[in-house]
Parts: structure tokens; C-alpha cells; sequence
């Protein structure tokens, strides 16, 4: 449990934890170092089943050997279409096994999706979690010539199938035994024939304009990373970590998946996306990466059952959160805290803290990372004050994830900290451009020579199309995206993400779009957070009979318009937003106006709702 005024525990770790060049080299390696220590756990009907490291091995080596002998090659690709579960992890390892090259696809994707991304990848063996992502597969299959067999991890609903392209887990399992009879030391020769400089994997950006382009990241990027990440934000075989992003997105499978097996740390699978919040709260792992939509709503969870609290237990917050607060500021001051005041804490945690942190499922948590968009500094000194450090990293799908990261030992709310050891950054003088060379940036876009080109110069740095500022002590900070900043009509240069950080930091706000580019003054449209309005209105006796009704209510768009006057208030005159509406449709990854990290796209949201922004003005 982290003490909040001693952030020293946090230490950078060690990049020698486990030898080996590749990622089949490292997992056979941690294989043989942990025996039959727990690696993954996944919950199944109410139960937890554990996996040790020999377990995990001994069905990865059957899937690789089963690849074999359906006679997937070396350098050839095969894709995961499914959520994220253990078996995800399974097929990944197998297939790097192998030599081929392993690719992710989001299971929210719809079947012309898959087609584009199978087509575009070369993809030989498709694995669909369930009889959901089969049929995306099935639809599609005539228009992929190359796709040679479909795995399917969960057969229910599927038992009456009879499909000569189609086999299940168990089935492929089976076929590698037999192959390993044959063949004992197959998956040993192909896993020792990987090299460094082979492409490993493939992750598609969720790219807001055009078509997703395939990332290729090597093994030695991978594998170089992942040391690097060590000497970042440590974590050892007695971490509990939780694993519930999309494996197919950087920060899950580089942060979760390769770090945890470099580690040792264990992993937590949760049941489904919905079980989330449950999950957290059992499994109350040490160290918990997550994207800004979940903190803000664990947040918002504790503000809405603060509103459903005593008078007593309202007033044993306030008074708790408020020493919190005072230690908060003296840390990040870099002042020392008195033993009184340390003292106060401690009995602050007994009254209030410790409970708050149980309801969110951080109580055991040593620190918090958050990345992949930007959070609110309010909310990380929010964090802090409960007496979990919360570090924001920055990176993305070309820098093989984190490129930067705030130090326990020096947190700056609203920084993404200094350049990590393992690569460069550096501002473009010109336009402010953030800029990153090293070994973890990708080998380019797949059959895209020409945006490969764009975007890595002849001098090896990378154009990540963020704009930033870095003080005197090196500790970068994002204004924006090179394409979002806006510029209004009386040539003011507005930051749009500060203030959609600010209005998101609201229990009622779950996302936000500042518009304004070339106009006369800033408006705004909102997603708003369902299940606190909602609450909001039934408290009130607002009548709604939908989600729509809710967004029209008078009493929510007043609700929202309080919000907005309270962030305005920060804010220079020009830069205050003066109209604003309310999505009325509530979005989920399915849709095509949210990206995977369910973040609003801004361009896509701006062209289908022209006709709203248009009667703002």
C-alpha cells in the first residue's frame, strides 16, 4: 500500500529480468525461470481459473504446433478477432512461436472490417472468439482467397456446425499433439529460427480519416521496449495487474501482455467489459493501467455515491479529501510532510479515503498509469489526495507505446513527463511538433512506403502530429494535435483538448468536441455520462422515456449548461464556449463516431453533425 508522502518505493527496475532477443525467446525463457508460479487467471462462470507458466507453455506449444501442421509458414500472418481473454494471449504467443507474424483486430470491428484487414495483411488463419465474430468472418470469406482456416476459441451455440474451414481451439490443440509426436522439438526449432529484425506484429490504427494503416514492429522493438518499460515503471513477480483493454491496441499488449510476461507480474482477465468495476474491486490490482474514460468514471462513481451518503459520511469526506488535498499539494511542491499532518492522513484513510479507494478497487494499488488521451490535472490531484500517484505516460502505436512518463519522485499534473531513458523527443523548432527516435519506433506502415516516408524523416525521428512545450526540466506537455487546434474567426489560437479536459473532469460528462475553427466564438457538443444523468433525473422526478427524451429534458440541458459555466470561469472570455448540444444518441465501440479507446473522433463527429454545429451559429 503507497504511502503519499513517500513516493521513493516506485523505483525504476531492472532490464535484464529475463534474457532473450525475441518475444518467443523471452516467454520460452520466463517459461523455464517460472515453472509453476501463476501467470494469467481468468474468471469462468463465477469462478477464477488459474494458468501457471508451464500451463500457458504447454498450450502454446500446442497451437504452435497445430499452425504447423495446417502449414502456416514463417513470415506469413495469422489474425485474433475476439475480446480480450486468455486465449488471445494464447493464439499471440503460439503464432510469434511459429516465426509468423501475429495481428489483432477489434472485435467491435463489422465484417467489411475484417475483410480490409485480413485482406491487407495477407491474413492465413483467422481466430474468432465466438459465434458473433465467426459470422463476421463466414460473410466475408468468399473475397479471401488466401485465408486458408477460421479457429473459434468458444464453440457454444456453434456445436451443429459442420464446416470444413472451421475448428475449434480444443480441435487445433489436438492436431499440434499429434504433430509433436512426430515432430517433438518443431516448435523449439521455429520459435530459435526468429530473429530480431522480423516483423512481429501488425496493430492497425483506429485512424479517425481514411483506412486503418498496419503498424510493423519488430521483435528486437518489442523486446527492447519492453526492458524499457522496466526502467520506467517497475513491476516484479508479485504484482497483480489487471488486463481488460483491447489486446489489439498498443497499450494492452505491449503494457499488459509483453511487459507481464517479461515481468512476471500476474495478469487478470475480467468476464466481459460490462463486469468491469466488479472485477477491479476483487482482483484490486497493484498496479492498474487504464485510459482516462475509466478514471473519470471511477471518479464519477464515488461523487454519485457520496450524493446517496449521510450528512455525517458526506462530512467525514469533505474533511478527509481535504487533508488529502493539502498533502496532495505539498507533494507535488516537493515540500515535506510533517508528521502531523501525517497523522491527519492516516485517520483522513481510516474516516473516508480507504473506502473510496475499495469502491473504486485501487486500495491495494501502489500507483496508477494513464495514457492513450489526455486527462484532466484536477483528477490526478484527485487521485493523489486519495493516496494512490497516478503517472501519465504518453506514446503511441508507432513509438511501441510509451515514449515519455511523469516520475513518482516528481509528479507535474497536466505533464506527460520527460523523455523515457530508452528514446529521444525533442520539439521541432518550426511548429512544436513532438518528435521521438530510438529502437521502439516502429519499421513503418505496412504496404504504405509512402506514408512510412511521411512520417519517419531521414534522420530516424518520428512526426507524431502532437504539439507540445517542455519546460526547464525537460517534462514535455501536449497543447494538441498538429490538425485540431483552432484558430477562430478573430485569429485566436485555441487548445480545444484543455478545455474538453476540463468539462470531462464533470460526473455528468463523459465526452466532449470543442468546435470553433474559423467561427466567431467556441461551442461544444457532449456526450453525456448515462448512467449519472440518469440517476440525476430520477432523483429530480424528471420524466424521460429514453435516451433521447433524457437529452432533451430542460432540467439536463440546464444540468450540462451549469457545467459548462463552471469550466468557463477558468477561461479568458474568448475562449468560453457559448452554445453547446447534447448528442442524443447513446454510443457504444460499435459505433463509427468513437474510436476503439472510446474517444470521439473529431473530424467524423464534426461532418455528421454539420447541420447541429450550423444552428449553434
Amino acid at each position: 500500500m503507497s504511502n503519499l508522502w513517500d513516493l521513493s518505493q516506485i523505483q525504476p527496475g531492472r532490464a535484464d529480468v529475463v534474457p532473450g532477443d525475441t518475444i518467443p525467446a523471452l516467454f520460452w525463457n520466463a517459461v523455464r525461470q517460472r515453472g509453476d508460479r501463476v501467470w494469467l487467471r481468468q474468471k469462468e462462470l463465477g469462478i477464477w481459473k488459474s494458468w501457471t507458466w508451464m500451463q500457458t507453455a504447454e498450450a502454446v506449444r500446442e497451437i504452435a504446433a497445430g499452425l504447423q501442421a495446417l502449414g502456416l509458414q514463417r513470415g506469413q500472418t495469422a489474425s485474433i478477432l475476439a475480446n480480450t481473454v486468455v486465449e488471445w494471449v494464447l493464439a499471440d504467443l503460439a503464432v510469434l512461436s511459429c516465426g509468423a507474424v501475429s495481428n489483432g483486430i477489434y472485435p467491435t470491428d463489422a465484417a467489411s472490417q475484417v475483410q480490409y484487414l485480413c485482406e491487407d495483411s495477407s491474413t492465413r488463419i483467422l481466430f474468432a472468439e465466438d459465434d458473433e465474430q465467426l459470422d463476421k468472418a463466414l460473410e466475408v470469406r468468399e473475397q479471401l482467397p488466401l485465408l486458408q482456416k477460421i479457429v473459434v476459441f468458444d464453440m457454444k451455440g456453434l456445436r451443429d456446425l459442420d464446416d470444413p474451414d472451421v475448428m475449434s481451439l480444443d480441435a487445433l490443440r489436438a492436431l499440434g499433439r499429434q504433430w509433436l509426436a512426430e515432430h517433438p522439438d518443431c516448435v523449439e526449432r521455429s520459435s530459435a529460427a526468429c530473429q530480431p529484425e522480423d516483423l512481429a506484429i501488425l496493430v492497425y490504427t483506429s485512424g479517425t480519416t481514411g483506412k486503418p494503416k498496419g503498424a510493423m514492429h519488430s521483435h528486437r522493438g518489442l523486446v527492447y521496449t519492453a526492458r524499457g518499460f522496466n526502467t520506467l515503471v517497475a513491476q516484479d513477480e508479485n504484482d497483480e495487474r489487471m488486463c481488460f483493454l483491447p489486446l489489439c491496441h498498443i497499450a494492452e499488449r505491449m503494457g499488459g501482455e509483453y511487459f507481464a510476461l517479461y515481468t512476471g507480474s500476474r495478469l487478470n482477465f475480467v468476464e466481459n467489459p460490462e463486469t468491469i468495476p466488479e472485477n477491479v474491486r476483487e482482483i484490486a490490482p497493484t498496479v492498474f493501467t487504464a485510459v482516462p474514460r475509466v478514471w473519470e468514471k471511477f471518479y464519477s462513481g464515488v461523487m454519485i455515491a457520496l450524493k446517496e451518503s449521510s450528512a455525517l459520511q458526506r462530512a467525514a469526506y469533505a474533511w478527509s479529501i481535504g487533508v488529502g488535498t493539502t498533502i496532495a499539494d505539498k507533494v507535488l511542491a516537493g515540500q515535506p510532510v510533517g508528521l502531523g499532518l501525517k497523522l491527519r492522513f492516516a485517520l483522513a484513510r481510516w474516516l473516508a479515503l480507504n473506502n473510496a479507494r475499495k469502491l473504486i478497487g485501487i486500495h491495494r494499488a501502489r500507483f496508477l498509469v494513464t495514457g492513450a488521451a489526455p486527462i484532466s490535472p484536477e483528477l490526478i490531484k484527485w487521485y493523489l489526495a486519495l493516496g494512490v500517484p497516478m503517472l501519465e505516460v504518453w506514446g503511441m502505436t508507432e513509438t511501441c507505446g510509451a515514449s515519455t512518463g511523469v516520475p513518482a519522485t516528481r509528479i507535474k499534473p497536466g505533464s506527460i513527463g520527460p523523455a523515457a531513458a530508452f528514446n529521444e523527443v525533442r520539439l521541432d523548432p518550426a511548429t512544436g511538433e513532438i518528435l521521438v527516435r530510438g529502437p521502439n519506433v516502429f519499421m513503418g506502415y505496412l504496404n504504405l512506403p509512402e506514408k512510412t516516408a511521411e512520417t519517419i524523416d531521414q534522420e530516424g525521428w518520428l512526426h507524431t502530429g502532437d504539439v507540445g512545450v517542455v519546460d526547464e526540466d525537460g517534462f514535455f506537455r501536449i497543447t494538441d494535435r498538429m490538425k485540431d487546434i483552432i484558430i477562430t474567426a478573430g485569429g485566436k489560437n485555441i487548445t480545444p483538448s484543455e478545455l474538453e479536459n476540463e468539462l470531462k473532469f464533470s460526473p455528468y460528462i463523459t465526452d466532449a468536441v470543442v468546435i470553433g475553427d474559423k467561427r466567431a466564438y467556441l461551442t461544444v457538443i457532449i456526450m453525456i455520462d448515462q448512467e449519472n444523468v440518469e440517476k440525476f433525473a430520477q432523483d429530480a422526478d424528471i420524466p424521460f422515456s429514453n435516451y433521447a427524451s433524457l437529452t432533451r429534458a430542460p432540467e439536463v440541458q440546464e444540468l450540462i449548461q451549469k457545467e459548462i459555466d463552471r469550466v468557463n470561469q477558468k477561461f479568458a472570455r474568448v475562449e468560453q464556449i457559448k452554445k453547446f448540444f447534447l448528442l442524443d444518441t447513446q454510443l457504444t465501440a460499435e459505433d463509427e463516431e468513437l474510436t476503439p479507446t472510446m474517444k470521439l473522433k473529431r473530424k467524423l463527429v464534426e461532418k455528421k453533425y454539420a447541420a447541429q454545429i450550423e444552428a449553434m451559429y
